[in-house]
């Protein structure tokens, strides 16, 4: 899997980088990344502010990763970048803890028609651990 970096101004990349420039991006401090293979990518350097008080990545956290690494995947096979994509629908599996260092949710579309898409996602740390899993169904709303 590659990277899509350093495209130029005006590309599908950096506009589908605005597209996450949302107020829970700024809140959480996570980053979203597209592929060039299809796959979307949210990543968090894990924070004090992130952690529950067990001293680990607060479950909310670990479900809004896999969402947006899903929802990314999803944007990225759609043609028409004014298309809305939502979560209707979203599971999340907790396999490990994980306190420190980044954490990154890798998601690719499964399937779905026009309106209806299927992905799935695994959020893992720095070093390779499988931390959660998810699979999400998001509603394709075309634009006009």
């Amino acid at each position: 899997m590659t990277v899509v970096a350093g495209a130029a101004a005006g590309t599908r990349q950096d506009d589908l980088l605005l597209i996450d420039q949302s107020g829970a991006r700024e809140l959480v401090g996570y980053h979203s990344q597209m592929t060039d293979d299809n796959t979307g990518i949210c990543s968090l350097e894990i924070g004090p502010q992130h952690l529950n008080r067990l001293g680990l990545l607060h479950g909310g956290f670990v479900s809004l990763l896999l969402d947006n690494g899903c929802g990314v995947a999803v944007r990225s096979v759609l043609d028409n970048l004014e298309t809305q994509a939502v979560t209707i629908a979203l599971s999340v599996n907790f396999i490990l803890g994980v306190g420190s260092g980044k954490v990154s949710a890798i998601g690719r579309v499964t399937g779905g028609g026009r309106s209806l898409k299927f992905a799935e996602a695994e959020l893992r740390d720095d070093a390779g651990r499988l931390v959660a899993t998810g699979s999400a169904t998001f509603r394709i709303f075309e634009a006009k």
